[in-house]
């Protein structure tokens, strides 16, 4: 990739204007993990049992936002973090159940003063490798002091299941010796199907319990 500057006075930039970047971001992890948070009490509420069971949240490094402009070609300065970058504010949500997932996203994707950038389903869609996640990028309106802002967040929803391979498949595929050996990564693909099967039938007998349990109480008035 041709650039004008070398990369050492890439890092400088971004280290310069890092307050900036932590600032801006930061709030929008805010303003989505609040709403998340209403969403959750408003499940509880409706639905007598809690929807999500945690949220994380990060945002990139400098090193990790300059390996992606670089690997995508892109300027380094503040509008590509900004404008071309989806992910530097990312937020995890873990669910319980699969259509726990899919009643979030539709409630986020209702909010109007929220707007959907783009949506990967890879719960419908599995990556080849077995992979198994909701993602949205959203643009959130931020009241700065100055001026109201939208910014850029990735929200990943998953089951506890599904959260729990992709940390030990993170882990592993490092070790590359290792993820480059075809029976390992068919063996990583099998376990993913293993627990995909097991979320729905773990949804299924939730619901089984539930009907039993309002057939009891119908049953005992």
């Amino acid at each position: 990739m041709n650039f004008k500057e070398p990369p050492e006075e890439f890092q400088a930039y971004l280290q310069d204007h890092r307050n900036e970047i932590t600032k801006r971001y930061e709030a929008a992890i805010k303003e989505v993990y609040t709403r998340l948070e209403i969403l959750k009490a408003d499940f509880q509420i409706q639905k007598k049992r809690e929807c999500i069971s945690t949220i994380q949240s990060r945002i990139k490094s400098n090193a990790s936002i300059l390996e992606k402009l670089t690997r995508k070609g892109l300027p380094v300065n503040i509008s590509s973090v900004y404008n071309k970058l989806n992910d530097i504010a990312g937020i995890r949500v873990i669910c319980k159940f699969i259509d726990d997932i899919y009643i979030l996203a539709e409630k986020l994707n209702g909010q109007d003063d929220l707007v959907v950038v783009e949506i990967e389903d890879y719960i419908k869609n599995p990556k080849a490798n077995g992979y198994r996640s909701y993602h949205m990028v959203v643009d959130v309106p931020i009241f700065f002091a100055n001026a109201k802002e939208y910014v850029r967040v990735e929200i990943q929803l998953r089951t506890v299941a599904m959260d729990f391979w992709a940390s030990l498949e993170h882990d592993i595929k490092y070790k590359k010796d290792s993820c480059e050996c075809e029976e390992i990564v068919d063996e990583l693909k099998d376990c993913a199907d293993t627990i995909a099967t097991t979320d729905q039938r773990m949804m299924e007998l939730r619901d089984k319990v539930s009907k039993k349990h309002l057939l009891y109480q119908q049953n005992a008035l």
